[in-house]
């Protein structure tokens, strides 16, 4: 047998041998193909077996949660309304006709004033509390109350100050102040079938 012979033969034999190899794996790919695709309807089927039986609860639980999003909705709005129902009550305040209004700011005042020697802050361009409106107010009632040249970011009413102590008579205060009393009685008007 010659040189070429032998290397032809080894060669035949060599593919023959990766023939088998290749067709050995190709079997062994194709089971493991086959079990993988086995595995993944197993799968599919526990998960579509699991949702079909969850899926009443979930649909269950979204219908809560939506109602509870509703509810959250229902409750800002009814919220602003209310706020916004305080917000009209300081509006009228600050749209009292001046006989009415300077009436009020009095009264609020008489029952504020401690020493008499106070200093009173208003609103920028308060129109009803001015120096000459304090004036008449210290000759009446003999105090010697001052008026602020600074004014203080309030919606009408006045803050009463000494000694670093101030009282808060402005229209947003007094608000807030019957705000907790009276917000349940609101409540009810605005919403109440």
């Amino acid at each position: 047998m010659s040189l070429a012979e032998i290397k032809t033969k080894i060669e035949a034999d060599a593919r023959a041998e990766a023939q088998a190899i290749l067709e050995k794996a190709r079997t062994q790919a194709g089971a493991v193909q086959a079990e993988a695709e086995e595995d993944i309807k197993k799968i599919e089927k526990t998960y579509n077996d699991r949702f079909t039986a969850e899926k009443p609860e979930i649909l269950r639980r979204r219908e809560i949660v939506a109602a509870l999003d509703v509810k959250k909705i229902e409750l800002g709005v009814k919220q602003d309304a209310i706020s916004r129902a305080f917000d009209g009550a300081v509006e009228q305040l600050k749209a009292l006709p001046a006989e009415k209004a300077a009436a009020f700011i009095e009264n609020l005042l008489n029952k504020a004033v401690q020493t008499g020697k106070e200093t009173l802050f208003v609103a920028e361009g308060e129109k009803l509390i001015t120096k000459e409106w304090l004036d008449d107010y210290n000759k009446r009632k003999k105090t010697s109350l001052l008026l602020a040249d600074e004014p203080r970011d309030i919606s009408g009413g006045f803050i009463l100050a000494e000694g670093g102590i101030e009282t808060n008579c402005s229209w947003d205060m007094l608000i807030r102040w019957i705000r907790d009393d009276i917000e349940a009685d609101v409540v009810q008007r605005l919403f109440s079938d």
